[in-house]
């Protein structure tokens, strides 16, 4: 399915939850819940604190939908909620914690697997894993935002509060740290 198609489901379905549909509703769930836990994941570090944020988030979901004017733009707006809500549940907690590494399917990351047993491709797949688990969470994000979830930088900057020029510059960064991470790792 394109991304044009999904996005004109998920447009559907918000329009179907605004009318009051509880059943849309359920689908919007399913459509969205790995998705939005994996970000709240990647903010938290912690399993069970995503599904603490994904509980409130779907609350808050839930409430504001009907003043949400434009359905095009649910998704920004609810991985802007997902956002705040983490960084609310950071700053309760009083820390930053070190975030768990997924793998391409939204799983955590808990073993890693013999070097000597992958192919090639699996290889650079796995070096770039372990390179990110280098990386400081606020990077880990903004690349997760960009290259998995493929927010624009418009978006990123709405999602996350801060100018596109700071998402840009930071993207960057990350992006070198990443390279360097990268080319300590493969020596």
């Amino acid at each position: 399915m394109t991304n044009q198609r999904r996005q004109l489901i998920d447009e559907m379905i918000v329009l179907e939850c605004q009318a009051g549909s509880t059943e849309a509703f359920e689908v919007l769930i399913t459509r969205w819940q790995e998705r939005l836990w994996r970000h709240a994941f990647r903010l938290t570090g912690r399993e069970e604190a995503a599904w603490d944020v994904i509980q409130e988030t779907w609350l808050a979901i839930t409430q504001g939908i009907v003043r949400l004017q434009d359905a095009t733009v649910f998704r920004r707006w609810a991985y802007t909620i997902v956002s705040r809500k983490a960084a609310s549940w950071q700053r309760s907690r009083g820390r930053l914690e070190r975030i768990e590494p997924l793998d391409a399917d939204g799983n955590v990351l808990s073993q890693r697997k013999d070097a000597s047993k992958r192919s090639p491709a699996s290889n650079a797949t796995a070096l770039l894993r372990e390179a990110l688990e280098y990386l400081p969470s606020d990077r880990q994000v903004l690349l997760s935002l960009r290259h998995l979830e493929g927010f624009d930088v418009h978006e990123i900057a709405g999602i996350l509060g801060i100018p596109e020029g700071t998402v840009k510059s930071r993207l960057h960064h990350a992006r070198e740290e990443l390279r360097h991470i990268v080319e300590r790792i493969d020596r």
